[in-house]
Order: C-alpha cells, then sequence, then structure tokens
C-alpha cells in the first residue's frame, strides 16, 4: 500500500477569483458537485475552501462549510481535508474556525509567513464581474501572508484534542526546517504528509532541480516518518506532479492551484485534471490510493470522528 499514490484535489482555493474561469465552484452546491466529481475520477482526498455564494468572495464562515461538507460525506468516501490557510487577507483566529469547529480528518496548515503575489495574473485576465476581485490581486505585491511561530502553534494547540492530522504546506525550504521544528516540539506527529508547494511567487520555483532539492532536504528531515506530496501552481500543476510520483512521491491537482487544463486550454472541472493525473500515473505504471487506502497510509482517525 505504501506505493500506492495519493491524489489530492484542491476544489475552490482562494488564488484564483470568480470571473477567471466559469469551471471554478463558488455555491455550496457546486463545491460539493466539484468535491464528489473528483473523488469519482480517482482523488483519495479533496482540499476544500468556502466561497461566499453572492460574489465568490472567500470566507471562512463555519456554516459555510456546513452547507457542502455532509453532501460530501453521504456522497462519497473520500477524506475531507479543510483548509486553515483561508486568505492571505484573513486573521490567524479566522482563518482556524471550520477546522477547530468540523475537526475534519486533514487540515491543511502552512509553515511560514511569505510575500504571496497574484499580481501577475492581471496580464492574462482583465474584466472581472466583482468589485473586489481586481483590487485583491492589485494589492497582493504588498501582501504578507502572516504565519508565525505563534500562529502555527496556536492551531496546532487548539486542534490538538481533535485528532485531526495537518497537511504540512511548505512553500520553501525554511518552511520544511520550521516543520522539523514543530516536531521537536511535540505538536507535529508522525506520519506527516508534508505538501510542498512550487511556483507561487514568494516562495520556491517550480524547477526539478528545486522540487529535487525539496524531496532531498525532506528525506534528510524527516527520514520514513512521511508522505512526500508536490502541487505546481498554474502551467507547473501536472508536470511538477509526476515528478514527484516518479520520485516516489505523491499528487496534488485541482482548480485552487491551477486554471488549466493543457496549453491554452481552461479545465472543465476538478475531475478533469483528476481524470488526466490518474491516467498519466497508470501509464506510468504507478497504482493510485483509495480514500481508505490513504486513510491508513496517514493513520487518520476515520471518517466517523469528524464534526459535521
Amino acid at each position: 500500500m505504501a506505493n500506492k499514490v495519493m491524489i489530492t484535489c484542491a476544489v475552490t482555493g482562494s488564488i484564483h477569483t470568480p470571473s477567471m474561469s466559469p469551471a471554478l465552484p463558488v455555491t455550496p452546491e457546486e463545491i460539493a458537485d466539484a468535491a464528489i466529481g473528483a473523488a469519482q475520477a480517482g482523488a483519495a482526498i479533496v482540499h476544500l475552501h468556502a466561497r461566499d455564494p453572492n460574489d465568490g468572495r472567500p470566507t471562512q464562515d463555519p456554516d459555510m462549510f456546513r452547507k457542502f461538507l455532509p453532501t460530501i460525506a453521504k456522497s462519497s468516501d473520500v477524506v475531507i481535508n479543510i483548509t486553515t490557510g483561508g486568505a492571505p487577507t484573513m486573521s490567524i483566529e479566522e482563518r482556524l474556525q471550520p477546522a477547530l469547529q468540523l475537526k475534519p480528518e486533514v487540515a491543511s496548515l502552512n509553515m511560514g509567513s511569505m510575500n504571496f503575489g497574484l499580481y501577475e495574473m492581471l496580464n492574462r485576465f482583465k474584466d472581472f464581474k466583482y468589485d473586489w476581485e481586481r483590487p485583491y490581486l492589485e494589492t497582493s505585491d504588498d501582501r504578507i501572508f502572516k504565519n508565525t511561530f505563534k500562529d502555527i502553534a496556536f492551531i496546532l494547540e487548539s486542534c490538538g484534542s481533535n485528532d485531526t492530522r495537518f497537511e504540512i504546506e511548505c512553500y520553501d525550504i525554511g518552511h520544511l526546517y520550521t516543520a522539523a521544528h514543530f516536531v521537536d516540539r511535540g505538536l507535529i506527529k508522525p506520519p506527516f504528509l508534508i505538501q510542498s508547494v512550487f511556483g507561487i511567487r514568494g516562495g520556491i520555483g517550480p524547477h526539478p532541480e528545486d522540487v529535487m532539492h525539496m524531496k532531498r532536504t525532506a528525506d534528510r528531515l524527516f527520514g520514513d516518518d512521511y508522505f512526500w506530496s508536490v502541487l505546481g501552481g498554474g502551467r507547473s500543476q501536472m508536470y511538477a506532479a509526476v515528478q514527484s510520483a516518479v520520485m516516489g512521491g505523491n499528487v496534488r491537482v485541482g482548480l485552487e492551484d491551477s486554471l488549466w487544463g493543457g496549453r491554452g486550454k481552461l479545465a472543465e472541472s476538478n475531475a478533469e485534471q483528476v481524470s488526466k493525473i490518474k491516467r498519466i500515473l497508470e501509464e506510468l505504471g504507478l497504482d493510485t490510493a483509495t480514500p481508505d487506502e490513504a486513510r491508513k497510509m496517514l493513520k487518520l482517525k476515520g471518517r466517523d470522528k469528524v464534526g459535521f
């Protein structure tokens, strides 16, 4: 089982705005349908944000998550992973609430403060439906995504009694060392799910040497105590994922990280991206994990112990 590749699908996220793609799910019904479709296409884990259904703005209101999480849980056995990243414009207390109240099997956790530049998307997308979208992108050149040591400890300690495991998101090499620091403090326990993020402006680039450097460093810091996964932003999504898989790692795709289904072609759904990476992995002779196999690999508490 350990050599099976876990596919995570990040369904909507907070990076892209609704005007960028008609496929980006916004309403609770759309998010639920997209997550279920991704699971049917082969995702073992779905990573979920929420959006205000009126204008697509990112929200961490737990009640908005409650509008789609039960539907997904009733319709699929997929592992549900809730964000604590939210959006860089939110406070740490606001970002924490869905994972704290809803007690998922998995929650994401960013390992460091960083510049988080989205402004270059304005070179590709010109027309926006909602007033908040353009300023959200424009002002990202002066925005810090705040994740201090105190913030990280606050999330880990707050969720400690929930038995939620964390998708440890590392946007640069230093974030791996921060994760190791919290392992030493006893706040992160093995097996770790280390999600290396490539291609975000402000983090490490998507060059194959960067991917290899992340893997070598994680191996040295965590040994056999972790599972490695990779997401690539934008056009780097598929080739970074494939590199991870052939190096023995796991993969993350989805419209949170990339809107594309191919060169110059927007993806029509999250399921399309999952189906594509699953097909590539199978062509390479690699097996993909089911949700229950992912649960065993990551030693998750089980879908009957969540708060939704």
